[in-house]
């Protein structure tokens, strides 16, 4: 058994290595008490950084072609199929769309809709020539819809100065190319005024 001395120096010891950060006067204060708290300080871990993922600049993405529809597959009765998909899809955005429904009410939710398998008709144009283009949308951007006629023809279509038209169980809604100039991921977070306007 150690004497007396030792054991103090013991703790003594004990005490300066457990806890650093205390001062020699410190300790010996907690020495004169019968019990005693040990605090233990952990090492702090550095942060490790996440690194953010980079997507495809727009250069990569036009040498890649993503976005481009090769010529086999540009037929009107393969997309068919997604047309119908669109019009379940529009179905159950609007609960149904039934006789009664509110008009404006729809509006608004076709407004912020995916119109990636919609048929729709340009039918007012400053531009004579884009008058009567009716297909089902392929791709929207930002400025343009890609639309595959029933002719089997790919059109490049601008929203701007255009006025489209889209029908659903004789529902026919009218679009605004040039209050429409979003992608349609940005289209899904905007609040649109349902208010007329004469301009195209």
């Amino acid at each position: 058994p150690r004497g007396s001395e030792e054991a103090k120096a013991f703790v003594h010891a004990f005490l300066k290595r457990s806890m650093p950060k205390v001062k020699d006067e410190a300790i010996q204060d907690m020495l004169t008490r019968k019990a005693l708290v040990l605090e233990h300080y952990p090492k702090k871990k550095a942060k490790q950084k996440r690194k953010k993922t980079k997507g495809f600049t727009a250069r990569q993405r036009r040498e890649l072609r993503l976005f481009e529809i090769e010529p086999e597959q540009q037929k009107y009765s393969i997309f068919l199929p997604l047309h119908e998909l669109w019009k379940q899809y529009i179905r159950d955005l609007c609960h149904g769309l039934k006789p009664d429904a509110q008009p404006h009410m729809i509006q608004g939710k076709l407004l912020k809709a995916d119109l990636h398998g919609a048929i729709v008709t340009v039918t007012k144009s400053k531009c004579p020539s884009y008058v009567g283009i009716t297909g089902i949308i392929l791709q929207e951007f930002k400025h343009v819809f890609k639309i595959i006629t029933k002719e089997d023809k790919l059109k490049v279509v601008p929203k701007l100065n255009n006025v489209f038209s889209l029908e659903i169980d004789g529902f026919i809604s009218y679009i605004y190319g040039s209050k429409f100039l979003l992608r349609s991921s940005e289209r899904s977070a905007k609040k649109f005024k349902l208010k007329g306007t004469i301009d195209l």
